[in-house]
């Protein structure tokens, strides 16, 4: 029978029937190459009644407790929803040399005291998973490794040894030797985490997969990758920082608003108990241009240090930089706090940088925002010992955000004497609140003196 020729973007694995020289999906160009789609046989009416399925009422199914189990590393636990699922199947990916598969690594330590563990790798030799493993102190019998990228052998393993946890490093180094494109192609990464994850279902084993990420930041290969998989985390960061930020872009088994932050050292990457002492460590003192605010990552408040700069511009366009802060957010501020606050920021180029990594995405940075640009403008310190938390409004009011109380206490926990809020709340020993209503309030009370 005459096969039928398809065609698909290399980039975002998009299917098409017809040759395009850009893709519809991504708006890639030259991706779009072409795959001949086998065909599938037609069965009878009778083989199809056969194998079909039975539904069943969803009240006769039996309600199951999902069964977690702890990592080792309560930060790696946190952002999983309080630990790993059985049978699950969990997708890491991060830059190059961010640190994923010493993350993964390191977990095995805590895993095998309890569990069999079987580490397979297409990047490393044995032998350099040794050299690792014995810088990151992780030695025990139950931690099996394997270098292999051939799909058939490492079930054939699998089988073998019967492992409660798989790692996998790396999803584009696997390859399934029956198709004919090599690793790392759509089809290759499909068919791949296709078998991982029924092997995760069908034998219970708990999968981690590691992925590498593009120049975009998603990851590498087709975006249903995403979609197989029952987590998938992101580990994020600069290279020339220890700050390490694992976050959850998708959890079946918990939230995705949780992180996890490490310190990456000689000896591996170690748990940070106390984000906001790190990511405050360094801030000057009596510089212009910086503020301190307390976002949410879930259930834990974070203390976050916004920097502004504000300069006379050159040209007749002023550039707009954000860095850690959505940009659309940044330029509305600016416009609010010239047409509210009084200061010419239309003439002036204007940066914001978050310190350590964070990207804040929640309305209650934007009162630190605001003063730390009125404070660069004014050429003003901001007091060392003050904060700020609120959203600001088109018209310069200022609103107040949820789980204020606890944002509170957590910058009172930290050594801070003064808060500038939008409302007020109980007397709080130890901590000045600061009501304000509108931005110039604000800023004349974070800059007073």
């Amino acid at each position: 029978m005459k096969q039928r020729t398809g065609y698909y973007c290399t980039e975002c694995g998009n299917e098409t029937p017809k040759w395009a020289g850009r893709c519809p999906a991504c708006g890639a160009w030259n991706t779009v190459v072409e795959r001949p789609e086998p065909v599938v046989q037609k069965k009878g009416r009778a083989s199809r009644i056969v194998s079909a399925p039975k539904a069943c009422p969803i009240t006769n199914l039996q309600e199951s407790a999902e069964i977690r189990f702890s990592t080792g590393m309560g930060e790696l636990d946190r952002v999983l929803g309080g630990g790993a699922v059985k049978g699950s199947l969990v997708l890491v990916g991060g830059a190059p040399g961010i640190g994923k598969s010493t993350l993964m690594l390191q977990i095995c330590s805590k895993l095998c005291e309890f569990s069999k563990v079987l580490y397979v790798s297409g990047e490393e030799s044995p032998r350099q998973l040794k050299l690792r493993a014995g810088r990151l102190h992780v030695e025990s019998e139950n931690l099996l490794v394997l270098s292999e990228t051939g799909l058939g052998e490492m079930l054939e393993s699998v089988a073998e040894e019967q492992p409660d946890v798989l790692i996998v490093d790396s999803i584009q180094t696997l390859c399934n030797s029956a198709l004919d494109s090599p690793a790392g192609s759509v089809s290759q990464v499909k068919d791949c985490t296709m078998a991982l994850m029924q092997l995760a279902k069908g034998q219970n084993i708990t999968v981690f997969v590691i992925g590498h990420v593009n120049k975009e930041g998603s990851i590498a290969g087709p975006k249903v990758l995403e979609h197989m998989v029952d987590c998938v985390l992101y580990f994020e960061g600069e290279k020339h920082t220890s700050c390490r930020i694992l976050r959850a872009a998708k959890n079946r088994f918990g939230a995705t608003n949780e992180i996890g932050v490490f310190e990456m050292q000689d000896n591996g990457l170690m748990e940070v108990e106390n984000p906001s002492k790190l990511l405050l460590s360094g801030r000057p003192e009596d510089a212009p241009g910086t503020c301190v605010t307390c976002v949410m990552e879930g259930a834990r408040p974070v203390l976050a240090e916004i920097q502004a700069l504000v300069v006379s511009s050159a040209g007749g366009n002023p550039r707009r930089t954000s860095n850690g802060f959505d940009y659309n957010r940044a330029t509305m501020l600016l416009a609010v706090l010239e047409k509210r606050g009084g200061l010419k920021l239309s003439v002036c180029d204007a940066y914001l940088n978050i310190i350590g990594g964070l990207w804040l995405d929640e309305p209650a940075a934007d009162l630190a925002a605001v003063i730390a640009l009125a404070s660069s403008y004014l050429d003003k310190p901001v007091p060392s010992d003050l904060a700020a938390i609120g959203e600001v409004g088109l018209t310069g009011e200022l609103r107040t955000v949820n789980q204020l109380s606890q944002r509170v206490s957590e910058v009172r926990r930290l050594g801070f004497k003064r808060c500038v809020v939008p409302r007020v709340l109980e007397a709080d020993s130890g901590l000045e609140l600061i009501p304000v209503h509108n931005i110039g309030e604000a800023i004349r009370a974070a800059l007073r003196g």
